[in-house]
């Protein structure tokens, strides 16, 4: 049996493309090369699409230009055909009758999506590997479009009885209308100190604390600037933040260790904590932390089984990770976020537990495929004669008004 063709997805047309890039850089140096070969596949900020070797290179984003690309990256087309998983270029013929003719530079196997924020994690991506009938690693449409949604989030983890901290939200439209009235809402609703977040963003940008009147007006400002719904949500007195990653698919679904990222400058873990002081090039792995948590076997155990929880709710796929804050004085705990592609896929947590990141991309690849035998195990060929005893009218294409069956 041959090599898995592995096509590694990241980039996009998102804030979070850089923090995308580490986490495939990294992903791709640990894939075992005796079982894949690997396929980087680039999208820019402008969503093109760009594939070639030098690119599992981090050196080659600092000035990468689509006028000037590096030797062998070329750019290309992904075929949508159902089954096909091929990367088409076009490349020019010179001559007497200059024409130009496609040709698949590669072909996947099996697309690792690696990808955050908007674009990407969002549920897009999924449904275009969908469509193409390619397996992939990530959660499906559905719990990837809530998952990255925080207010579509917050009402589904309410409607499952799940703990999350009180909140609410607004539109751009109603902030730029009526300033004084959305602040004496979240006044009257939440008090403070309150956490400010843009609905449809990860890595903490566009999130601020706001503990009066004056800071809840530039924290709002500022994340209207990243989305057009933002959410508020009631701030903690120095809680502490836990993360637990989920891996699995179907009934097969672990949960890792526990971290407790140490905070070093702020009420929060912001951009900065994340990527940057915590050692940029490494992404969320640089990040420093006290791993495993020490918070006693009975709150790991809690932890550990919400998470499992929320993965089977959201039908999840693959590896995630999931955040939450633990009120000292409550001694409750609190969802904060699931992220269904998690900065370094969270192959730290993995590591903690005595899986390698090789293993840990073994096990996303073999999970991508059993949901891919899944999905088409469905019945797609019921038929009726519904279209041979159609005439339809003039009014349009419903019922009794449009036609007669």
């Amino acid at each position: 049996m041959g090599k898995t063709r592995l096509g590694v997805i990241f980039g996009s047309r998102s804030c979070e493309r850089e923090v995308s890039i580490i986490s495939a850089v990294q992903l791709m140096r640990h894939a075992d090369p005796e079982k894949y070969d690997v396929i980087p596949v680039y999208i820019s900020p402008q969503g093109i699409w760009y594939t070639g070797e030098k690119l599992k290179d981090i050196r080659v984003y600092r000035d990468f230009s689509p006028q000037n690309l590096p030797s062998g990256v070329e750019r290309v087309i992904f075929d949508t055909t159902a089954g096909s998983g091929a990367l088409l270029a076009t490349h020019g013929k010179t001559g007497l009758f200059t024409h130009t003719q496609q040709v698949v530079a590669a072909r996947m196997d099996v697309a690792v999506l690696v990808m955050h924020g908007l674009n990407g994690e969002d549920g897009t991506l999924q449904g275009m590997m969908e469509l193409a009938n390619i397996p992939y690693t990530s959660t499906g449409v559905a719990g990837s479009s809530l998952g990255m949604d925080k207010i579509m989030i917050k009402y589904f983890f309410q409607g499952a009885g799940l703990p999350v901290l009180p909140g609410t939200w607004y539109t751009r439209t109603r902030w730029q209308a009526k300033r004084d009235s959305v602040m004496d809402d979240v006044e009257k609703v939440l008090g403070y100190p309150v956490f400010v977040k843009p609905a449809n963003l990860g890595s903490s940008i566009g999130v601020s604390p706001a503990g009066s009147r004056q800071e809840l007006g530039e924290a709002l400002d500022l994340a209207f600037e990243y989305d057009r719904r933002v959410l508020v949500e009631k701030g903690l007195d120095r809680p502490i933040e836990l993360n637990c990653s989920v891996l699995g698919y179907d009934e097969t679904v672990e949960a890792s260790p526990i971290e407790m990222p140490v905070i070093s400058s702020s009420n929060m873990l912001d951009f900065q904590e994340k990527y940057i002081r915590g050692g940029g090039s490494k992404g969320m792995a640089g990040l420093s932390r006290v791993l495993p948590a020490p918070i006693g076997e009975e709150l790991t155990g809690e932890i550990q089984e919400l998470s499992r929880r929320i993965f089977r709710l959201l039908d999840c796929k693959g590896v995630v990770r999931i955040d939450y804050m633990f009120d000292r004085a409550s001694e409750k705990v609190y969802i904060t976020e699931i992220n269904t592609i998690p900065g370094s896929l969270a192959f730290y947590l993995w590591e903690a537990g005595g899986l390698s990141y090789a293993g840990l991309i073994d096990r996303m690849v073999e999970h991508a495929r059993k949901a891919w035998d899944d999905r088409n195990e469905r019945n797609y060929a019921y038929t009726s004669d519904i279209l041979s005893s159609v005439s339809l009218g003039t009014k349009g294409a419903k019922g009794g008004k449009t036609g007669k069956i």
